[in-house]
């Protein structure tokens, strides 16, 4: 059975990613990808895909209800992977009121849709999936047992409040209205085609630029890292087999703290430097020339309700749907490494855009 998919945020880290997934493990579907191309959304991430056919692009905002049901209509949308989110905490601490517009009321006028198209109108087989995060259950303490799906919503920023609140719809508009849903939250993603604010790509490329590393506080804030193929991956078997109305946990078993991250990734690019003699002239700017990647650490002042830590418990998804992330930290963050060495011309203009 081909199935018709909208994507939203599908010009984002994950969501693109997703789609270069789905295109290949389900090459006949019909893949829509639908993003308002904010900061975060570049529409070269879909470029191979748009190149070959793979994909039709929609520059449309999840704020729009009126484009949200001439897309569906257009493309006998049959399934909905919604992405599209604002999800930078630094940028809902400053700035709240795009992060309740795009994953509140976004969220609701994508529900509104599919239920209008679907439940009132079609009638046909659907899903509507709901990518959440991790953040929704707050802070944990050092030794405390990781999230479940049945823990407790305790968020502590806009970001994740705002999340919260469009699980919360999801959840709603299945059980009042029948909408078939599943929802999905997951740890910290890595990879290809992350944006160069977070903080993985943004240490990256600062160390190929000779840029300060800034780890908040002492570095102790712990988080647990999924690589974003295996993100997809877990999506993909929620669609292709999740129970109607629940929730899975998508988790990378990887602890790490943010310094301990920082430091591998300044042992890992002086290590790359030392093989390779080209990466000296194509970035002469970084101190990984001279094996000195450590001296741009620089520690800054600790941000506003910064949580201690996160782990995801995605014993559910392995027990239920048969899936366990494939990558360890680290053959994932080699990859990872290794992506944006070979693809300057990607992150370059958008440290250009500022």
């Amino acid at each position: 059975m081909t199935r018709s998919l909208l994507v939203t945020g599908a010009a984002g880290f994950i969501g693109a990613n997703f789609m270069y997934h789905w295109s290949q493990r389900y090459p006949d579907d019909v893949l829509v990808a639908f993003d308002a191309l904010t900061y975060a959304g570049n529409r070269a991430n879909l470029e191979a895909l748009e190149q070959r056919g793979a994909v039709h692009f929609v520059h449309g905002d999840i704020c729009d209800p009126q484009t949200i049901s001439r897309t569906m209509a257009e493309y006998a949308t049959d399934t909905i992977v919604h992405f599209a989110a604002e999800s930078h905490v630094d940028r809902s601490i400053t700035g709240p009121d795009a992060f309740i517009q795009t994953n509140v009321v976004g969220t609701h006028n994508l529900l509104a849709a599919a239920r209008a198209a679907w439940l009132a109108g079609s009638g046909r087989p659907h899903r509507f999936h709901h990518v959440s995060t991790d953040e929704v259950f707050g802070s944990l303490t050092p030794t405390a047992a990781p999230f479940t799906e049945t823990l407790r919503y305790e968020p502590n920023s806009p970001y994740s409040a705002s999340k919260a609140g469009s699980d919360h719809l999801v959840r709603a508009y299945h059980h009042t209205y029948g909408l078939e849903v599943t929802t999905s939250n997951c740890s910290n993603n890595y990879g290809p085609f992350h944006f160069p604010e977070k903080l993985i790509p943004l240490c990256i490329t600062r160390l190929l630029d000779g840029g300060p590393l800034p780890v908040y506080g002492d570095g102790s804030n712990i988080r647990d890292w999924l690589y974003v193929g295996d993100h997809c991956q877990g999506i993909a078997r929620v669609i292709e087999a999740g129970t109607i109305g629940e929730t899975y946990n998508i988790g990378g078993n990887n602890e790490w703290a943010n310094l301990d991250i920082v430091k591998l990734l300044c042992s890992m690019m002086d290590q790359r430097f030392a093989n390779d003699e080209s990466l000296h002239r194509r970035f002469p700017k970084s101190p990984a020339a001279r094996g000195e990647s450590h001296s741009l650490i620089q520690f800054v002042e600790d941000r506003a309700g910064h949580d201690w830590r996160y782990a995801i418990d995605a014993s559910k998804i392995e027990r239920e749907l048969g899936f366990a992330p494939h990558e360890t930290f680290e053959t994932g963050i080699g990859k990872t490494l290794d992506w944006y060495l070979d693809n300057e011309q990607w992150w370059r203009p958008l440290l250009a855009r500022g």
